[in-house]
Protein backbone atom coordinates (compact mmCIF):
# COMPACT_ATOMS: atom_id res chain seq x y z
CA UNK A 1 0.00 0.00 0.00
CA UNK A 2 0.87 3.82 -0.35
CA UNK A 3 0.64 6.35 2.22
CA UNK A 4 -1.29 9.61 1.16
CA UNK A 5 -1.28 12.93 2.38
CA UNK A 6 -3.34 15.68 0.86
CA UNK A 7 -3.05 19.51 0.91
CA UNK A 8 -4.40 22.76 -0.34
CA UNK A 9 -7.53 22.77 0.84
CA UNK A 10 -8.89 26.23 2.40
CA UNK A 11 -11.83 28.65 2.90
CA UNK A 12 -12.19 29.73 -0.74
CA UNK A 13 -15.10 32.56 -1.89
CA UNK A 14 -17.55 31.35 -4.71
CA UNK A 15 -16.15 31.63 -8.23
CA UNK A 16 -12.80 31.18 -6.80
CA UNK A 17 -10.17 28.35 -7.47
CA UNK A 18 -7.86 25.94 -5.47
CA UNK A 19 -5.07 23.04 -6.31
CA UNK A 20 -5.40 20.23 -3.97
CA UNK A 21 -2.41 17.94 -4.24
CA UNK A 22 -1.69 14.09 -2.82
CA UNK A 23 1.83 13.08 -2.24
CA UNK A 24 2.14 9.48 -2.42
CA UNK A 25 4.95 7.35 -0.46
CA UNK A 26 6.33 4.41 -2.32
CA UNK A 27 8.84 4.01 -5.51
CA UNK A 28 5.62 2.07 -7.38
CA UNK A 29 3.43 5.06 -7.69
CA UNK A 30 3.11 5.17 -11.22
CA UNK A 31 1.24 1.82 -11.19
CA UNK A 32 -1.76 2.92 -9.45
CA UNK A 33 -4.84 4.25 -10.32
CA UNK A 34 -5.73 7.22 -8.79
CA UNK A 35 -9.04 9.08 -7.57
CA UNK A 36 -10.59 11.67 -5.74
CA UNK A 37 -13.69 12.19 -3.15
CA UNK A 38 -15.38 13.91 -1.47
CA UNK A 39 -17.66 14.01 1.62
CA UNK A 40 -20.08 16.58 2.87
CA UNK A 41 -21.63 16.64 6.58
CA UNK A 42 -24.19 14.08 6.51
CA UNK A 43 -23.36 13.03 3.18
CA UNK A 44 -21.91 9.55 2.19
CA UNK A 45 -18.88 10.14 0.24
CA UNK A 46 -18.87 10.50 -3.49
CA UNK A 47 -16.99 10.14 -6.27
CA UNK A 48 -14.82 13.55 -7.97
CA UNK A 49 -12.62 12.69 -10.38
CA UNK A 50 -9.83 9.79 -11.12
CA UNK A 51 -6.98 9.01 -13.39
CA UNK A 52 -5.67 6.20 -14.95
CA UNK A 53 -1.72 4.85 -14.22
CA UNK A 54 0.15 6.83 -17.09
CA UNK A 55 -2.68 10.09 -17.06
CA UNK A 56 -3.97 9.11 -20.10
CA UNK A 57 -7.75 8.04 -18.97
CA UNK A 58 -9.33 10.68 -16.69
CA UNK A 59 -13.20 10.68 -15.49
CA UNK A 60 -14.81 13.35 -13.60
CA UNK A 61 -17.98 13.44 -12.12
CA UNK A 62 -20.78 15.20 -13.99
CA UNK A 63 -21.19 17.83 -11.16
CA UNK A 64 -17.80 18.70 -11.61
CA UNK A 65 -16.71 18.06 -15.15
CA UNK A 66 -16.49 21.15 -16.44
CA UNK A 67 -15.14 23.23 -13.67
CA UNK A 68 -12.62 20.16 -12.21
CA UNK A 69 -9.56 18.42 -13.91
CA UNK A 70 -7.29 16.09 -12.31
CA UNK A 71 -3.76 15.20 -13.50
CA UNK A 72 -0.47 13.30 -12.16
CA UNK A 73 3.27 13.59 -11.97
CA UNK A 74 4.47 10.36 -11.71
CA UNK A 75 7.68 11.79 -11.07
CA UNK A 76 7.02 13.94 -8.04
CA UNK A 77 4.73 11.10 -6.84
CA UNK A 78 1.64 13.19 -6.51
CA UNK A 79 -1.55 13.70 -8.20
CA UNK A 80 -3.56 17.19 -8.67
CA UNK A 81 -6.87 18.20 -8.45
CA UNK A 82 -7.72 21.88 -9.59
CA UNK A 83 -10.78 23.11 -8.85
CA UNK A 84 -12.17 26.28 -10.92
CA UNK A 85 -15.49 28.07 -10.58
CA UNK A 86 -15.99 26.90 -6.95
CA UNK A 87 -19.31 27.02 -5.59
CA UNK A 88 -20.83 26.47 -2.40
CA UNK A 89 -21.80 23.02 -2.82
CA UNK A 90 -18.34 21.72 -3.28
CA UNK A 91 -17.87 22.28 0.24
CA UNK A 92 -16.43 18.69 1.51
CA UNK A 93 -13.89 17.19 2.91
CA UNK A 94 -11.61 15.97 -0.43
CA UNK A 95 -9.74 12.38 -0.32
CA UNK A 96 -7.11 11.10 -2.37
CA UNK A 97 -7.09 7.34 -3.08
CA UNK A 98 -5.09 4.59 -4.64
CA UNK A 99 -5.79 1.32 -6.03
CA UNK A 100 -3.12 -1.46 -6.65
CA UNK A 101 -5.93 -2.77 -9.15
CA UNK A 102 -8.25 -0.55 -10.82
CA UNK A 103 -7.18 2.62 -13.61
CA UNK A 104 -9.58 5.08 -13.35
CA UNK A 105 -12.19 3.59 -11.13
CA UNK A 106 -15.29 5.59 -10.00
CA UNK A 107 -16.09 3.41 -6.81
CA UNK A 108 -15.07 3.60 -3.61
CA UNK A 109 -14.36 -0.18 -3.05
CA UNK A 110 -12.07 -0.27 -5.87
CA UNK A 111 -9.47 1.96 -3.42
CA UNK A 112 -6.93 0.00 -1.58
CA UNK A 113 -4.82 3.42 0.45
CA UNK A 114 -6.97 6.60 1.46
CA UNK A 115 -5.62 9.88 2.67
CA UNK A 116 -6.51 11.81 5.77
CA UNK A 117 -8.74 14.38 3.48
CA UNK A 118 -8.37 18.12 3.49
CA UNK A 119 -11.05 20.68 4.30
CA UNK A 120 -12.62 22.32 0.97
CA UNK A 121 -14.97 25.36 1.81
CA UNK A 122 -16.62 27.25 -0.38
CA UNK A 123 -18.24 30.42 0.99
CA UNK A 124 -21.24 32.51 -0.65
Amino acid sequence: QVQLVESGGELVQAGGSLRLSCAASGRTFSMYGMGWFRQAPGKEREFVAAIGWSGGMKYLADSVKDRFTISRDNAKNTVYLQMNSLKPEDTAVYYCAASRTYSGSRRKADYDSWGQGTQVTVSS
